[in-house]
């Protein structure tokens, strides 16, 4: 009787974690600074990416997203598709597309948003334009999608960026006239400053990324975004860790811990990388983690146990 209680206890926890937020929220939308329901209700969405797909595609699949949605209480998935390193989608375009779609229908399936990431440090419009045309047409319909069309600038301009935006989003548009579009920023999506001086114009429901490691970025970046926001520009962390800017060394859970109260404060939805077995401080999980989940904590790294427990208990 009382492992049965037990058992009954344990579901009931998991049913309430597992709240479906595409069907609460629905379809979203930017109002001024602020991402909103399809109310207009302000919202702020809390996730997880995974890693690159050509480095870790054995987690790009249904279960890991289910695991992710119900034991991690993730509301949004971000699957990142390289476009860089061996095996990339340039060089394989048939294998990232079947990795994306995993990860987009069961999301789609378990009612989580789904972003769709384009992950390279260097412009590529015409191969960027086509992708996201294929991928609107096919899931733009759905409320679940969001797409972040350059992960990571690094020694591109605002204005070289602000042209290869309107150009790619242009193409989403003609397929997908409301979901989310996510725009990176110069040096790493560090400069905002420069998309508060000079933001897009013409267009509806789009976001700007910033990205901070948090044993790195301190004050000043913290500083650079909230003053942003202030000015009306709409921010969504689309990738952030506790460990220094390498993705390794050290874990700096206060300064984690800031950026997270001010996420918060301003209502910036925040996505913590990443769902990978690499032997460095920002990679969640160990390699004898099974691709799917569920994961006990014992296959957890130390960061990944922060990155779950800040799910819990921002996600109620």
């Amino acid at each position: 009787m009382k492992k049965l209680l037990t058992i009954i206890l344990m579901l009931c926890a998991i049913s309430a974690h597992a709240q479906d937020p595409v069907k609460k929220w629905g379809q979203l939308q930017v109002k001024g600074s602020q991402l909103c329901d399809q109310n207009g209700r302000p919202v702020i969405l809390r996730g997880v990416s995974f890693g690159w797909h050509n480095i870790w595609p054995r987690f790009y699949n249904k279960k890991a997203v289910k695991t992710l949605k119900e034991d991690w209480n993730a509301s949004v998935v971000r699957a990142a598709m390289g476009i860089m390193i061996e095996d990339n989608y340039l060089e394989n375009p048939t294998f990232a597309k079947q990795c994306m779609t995993n990860v987009i229908e069961a999301a789609i399936k378990n009612n989580v948003y789904v972003i769709i990431d384009w992950h390279s440090h260097h412009m590529q419009t015409a191969e960027a334009k086509k992708f996201f045309g294929e991928m609107a047409q096919k899931y733009g319909k759905y409320p679940h999608i969001i797409y972040e069309i350059y992960n990571e600038p690094v020694e591109d301009t605002w204005a070289d960026l602000k042209k290869y935006a309107a150009e790619v989003i242009g193409e989403i548009r003609k397929y997908d006239p409301d979901n989310i579009v996510l725009v990176g920023c110069p040096h790493w999506d560090q400069d905002i400053h420069l998309v508060a001086e000079s933001p897009l114009t013409g267009f509806k429901n789009i976001m700007y990324t910033v990205h901070f490691y948090a044993a790195t970025h301190g004050d000043y970046l913290r500083d650079r975004m909230e003053d942003a926001v202030k000015k009306g520009i709409p921010v969504f962390i689309s990738e952030s860790g506790a460990t220094e800017a390498s993705g390794d060394g050290k874990i700096d859970p206060e300064s984690e811990e800031k950026w997270i109260q001010l996420c918060e404060r301003l209502g910036v939805s925040w996505i913590c990388w990443s769902i990978s077995d690499k032997n460095e401080s920002c990679s969640m999980l160990l390699p004898r983690a099974t691709a799917t989940g569920p994961w006990p904590d014992d296959v957890i790294k130390v960061y990944g146990k922060l990155v779950k427990n800040l799910l819990r208990k921002y996600n109620k």
